[in-house]
């Protein structure tokens, strides 16, 4: 662990902040989608009876048919999903398996989240919200906490103090 790079944490400390950041966006959207744009009780993915054909389906038909905020909300889950395969990537070269672990619970959460969005899209079921909302946190909280890990390690192999300012003695 002490011979990872400084440029391998910088890559992950970097990948974790734009999924902390990104996420937060994907809240917004999500929010206005969710008070502002109703969703068609027709389309294709709706009712589905298979439901991952569904999902694909809905997604399908939410890029480039869907209403603007729904095809903006898809579209970042999708990047998410990306992001969230990079963080898994990077952090296993950093041999740091505190930060493994929680980027894959992140990971998870994001999947599981978009999984239930489509299942919101095709069924409208609130439970679907709901469950999309929690992983949602389960996902931010995750990466704040690798974040977090990471810079103390990061701060450890650049000499530094560990501790943030504001905990440290006076």
């Amino acid at each position: 662990m002490d011979d990872v790079s400084a440029a391998t944490l910088r890559r992950s400390l970097r990948i974790d902040l734009a999924l902390c950041l990104t996420l937060v966006v994907q809240f917004l959207l999500g929010m206005v989608t969710n008070l502002f744009v109703k969703i068609p009780d027709e389309h294709p993915g709706a009712h589905a009876r298979e439901y991952f054909s569904g999902v694909v389906a809905a997604i399908g038909w939410a890029l480039p048919h869907g209403p603007g905020w729904v095809a903006a909300h898809v579209m970042l889950g999708l990047l998410l999903v990306v992001g969230a395969v990079a963080a898994l990537i990077t952090t296993r070269r950093t041999g740091i398996r505190a930060h493994t672990v929680l980027t894959a619970v992140g990971a998870f959460a994001i999947v599981g989240a978009g999984f239930n969005g489509a299942s919101f899209v095709n069924y409208g079921a609130d439970l679907s919200s709901l469950l999309m909302a929690a992983l949602w946190a389960i996902a931010l909280t995750s990466y704040v906490v690798a974040l977090f890990l990471l810079a103390r390690r990061a701060a450890e192999h650049a000499g530094a103090r560990p501790e943030p300012a504001a905990l440290a003695p006076r």
